[in-house]
């Protein structure tokens, strides 16, 4: 099966037995990751994504839950139904 995903920058690594991975080198430097970086992980559509939690991912997220779609409303929604 072949994704629309560049494999020019395709870099692999082996899970250990304590689900752990070594993030190369290049891609640390890359991505600004140094020790203690912490990263979220999430799955999307069968493949994990690693995101460094820098200032630009915080900033990003700013906004994102307001609105009708929001988490914050569906809990406030919940909270009406439940009463």
């Amino acid at each position: 099966m072949c994704h629309n995903v560049s494999h020019m920058d395709t870099t692999f690594t082996v899970v250990s037995s304590k689900g752990q991975i070594v993030i190369p080198a290049a891609l640390r430097e890359k991505l600004g990751i140094k020790t203690g970086t912490r990263l979220a992980i999430r799955s999307e559509e069968n493949q994990l994504i690693l995101q460094p939690i820098t200032r630009e991912f915080i900033s990003s997220l700013v906004g994102c839950c307001k609105g009708e779609d929001s988490l914050v409303e569906a809990r406030e929604r919940q909270h009406r139904v439940e009463k």
